[in-house]
């Protein structure tokens, strides 16, 4: 790594999914109509995607992508980002690169002309809350190596990838690449699993990045920890990994958070909410919050509570990204 890093521009550059999500409400008695999996994350193809669109009540269009859905919280509460992600040359392409940028976040990759068009995740949200999710990932699954703005990864403090585009291949060589460059610069890597899906398809991928220190912050929900370890026993599962990884980060829906940093573990409930609208997003706003605590120097405690907060706030509502500014959010709970 380089002993004299560069000057620092970003807070945090993502690498992830350009989609933008439609939602409709739903019943639990479509969802087994259609034999979906309740409450996952499925990748549709084109054929799939219009036959479960068909099914679909009326919908918001809200642009959206995990690692995309992270910045935006993360510029919310004040941190300059940038997003690398793939969009097609369309409507719903120029969609997503219009509301990422007026979110102040830096977005210059060039939209891929032709087909497929740009991504799109189909999410039915039941009475519960429960969001059920299904990924045409079109445009997305195509970014390059070539389109990855090594100048402005090498000046970002911290480089964010999102799992669930390490499943196609062109962007998984992308993504290798920018960690290299990260490193190069002296930068840290953070690293969320996104879904057991794709841990199944490529644990042994991540495993190896965490055996070689490349992965300096991991995000993980309960699931998706077990599936990195082979562990069912959450304690057990945490301890098998907590010294493989500087700060590893695992949610617990209602039951809050864990962090460990160090080997030292700290804890934070959830945030008391009167009703829950939408789990979507849930995830992406909290790494947000610990992001934005720990790129500003706060305790592990602290930034884990700036994820509930954060995450708090975007189950209170439909779609996936704030509706408020977290800013003034988090200023009003915590000072």
């Amino acid at each position: 790594m380089s002993d004299t890093p560069s000057e620092v521009r970003y807070d945090v550059l993502a690498i992830g999914n350009a989609l933008v999500d439609v939602l409709a409400h739903s019943r639990d008695e479509v969802l087994q109509d259609l034999g979906l999996v309740r409450g996952g994350m499925t990748l549709v193809d084109t054929a799939r995607a219009e036959e479960l669109y068909a099914h679909m009540g009326p919908t918001a269009q809200i642009s959206g992508g995990s690692a995309a859905n992270t910045l935006a919280g993360m510029a919310s509460l004040g941190a300059r980002c940038a997003f690398i992600g793939q969009v097609a040359d369309d409507p719903l392409g120029e969609v997503f690169a219009h509301d990422i940028r007026a979110a102040d976040i830096a977005f210059d990759t060039p939209a891929r002309p032709g087909q497929p068009p740009t991504g799109r995740c189909l999410i039915f949200v039941t009475p519960d809350a429960q969001r059920t999710m299904n990924t045409f990932l079109g445009a997305s699954q195509f970014l390059p190596a070539d389109a990855l703005d090594l100048e402005t990864i090498a000046a970002s403090a911290v480089l964010y990838l999102e799992g669930y585009l390490w499943d196609p291949e062109e962007p998984r060589a992308a993504m290798r690449k920018a960690i290299s460059t990260a490193r190069d610069a002296g930068r840290k890597v953070a690293f969320t699993m996104s879904d057991a899906f794709v841990i199944d398809r490529h644990g042994d991928d991540f495993r190896d990045l965490i055996a070689q220190g490349q992965i300096d912050i991991l995000f993980a929900n309960e699931v998706e920890l077990a599936a990195l370890t082979g562990i069912a026993d959450f304690d057990a599962a945490l301890a098998s990994l907590q010294d493989k990884v500087p700060v590893l980060v695992v949610t617990r829906g209602a039951h809050g958070a864990v962090a460990v940093t160090d080997g030292h573990r700290v804890e934070v409930p959830a945030e008391p909410i009167e009703r829950v609208v939408d789990t979507t997003g849930a995830g992406d706003l909290f790494a947000a919050g610990f992001l934005f605590g720990h790129v500003r120097g706060r305790s592990p405690t602290e930034s884990l509570r700036l994820g509930a907060i954060c995450a708090r706030e975007v189950i209170s509502h439909f779609g996936a990204r704030p509706e408020v500014c977290l800013s003034t959010l988090v200023e009003e709970k915590v000072g």
